[in-house]
């Protein structure tokens, strides 16, 4: 009989970098948007504006890349120490741990001879990997990356800001606060849409979430860039 592979995908796996790309999206997309309308609202020239649209983008990458790479990094350094530890333990009492990996199979319904059997082929295996996935619960698709976790962030986040900025760019100076607000709310709903869909879930409550959530941002900072214009 002819072995067959298993080759089903399951929408978990896509979980760590899809939260990266639409968070970082998002918040380029809401941020840049709000800036520019705030900016805009103050009365200030066209290329103020973008200056302002530009300096945010930039700002905005680096300070994404900058707080996933030390989040990431600290989530790395305690996955490290608890390999560590796991490692020194499996050298000095290794039989403590076989139990241990033996009931936490029993607690996931095996049977007591079966999880040691199990317990007893894996630590056979790799030991640490064994322990690793089932008792720390690292695994390959929870491994932490830094780097790439940083350099995702940023890319995510200045493809966002890129969109309202383009369109203010385009914009005619009278118009630029409400084309750039009409069209970031497009792009928060295309972009919900999208991640809904990515993630097999159903699609109007995650539009509706970050399109209100934009929509607030943006009406809060033009409110108070028109004050701030009126002040001055």
């Amino acid at each position: 009989m002819q072995s067959r592979h298993h080759t089903e995908r399951h929408r978990l796996a896509r979980a760590g970098w899809l939260r990266a790309a639409v968070l970082g999206a998002n918040d380029g997309i809401v941020s840049t948007a709000s800036l520019v309308i705030g900016v805009a609202a103050a009365a200030a020239a066209k290329d103020a504006v973008l200056v302002a649209g530009v300096a945010g983008l930039v700002a905005g990458a680096m300070s994404m890349a900058a707080g996933e790479y030390v989040s990431v990094s600290s989530q790395a350094d305690a996955q490290k120490a608890d390999l560590a530890r796991e490692r020194a333990e499996l050298r000095e009492q290794p039989e403590f741990e076989l139990q241990e990996l033996s009931e936490i199979y029993i607690a996931r319904g095996l049977a007591p001879e079966l999880a040691r059997e199990v317990a007893q082929q894996l630590t056979a295996k790799d030991a640490l990997a064994a322990h690793a996935r089932d008792e720390l619960g690292i695994s390959d698709l929870a491994k932490a990356r830094p780097v790439q976790a940083a350099l995702a962030s940023a890319a995510a986040f200045a493809t966002g800001a890129a969109l309202p900025l383009a369109v203010a760019l385009l914009s005619p100076a009278a118009m630029l606060g409400p084309y750039v607000a009409a069209s970031a709310l497009v792009f928060l709903a295309l972009l919900g849409a999208t991640a809904a869909r990515a993630g097999g879930a159903k699609m109007v409550r995650p539009v509706m979430r970050v399109v209100f959530w934009g929509a607030l941002a943006m009406a809060i900072t033009a409110a108070i860039g028109t004050a701030l214009g009126v002040a001055v």
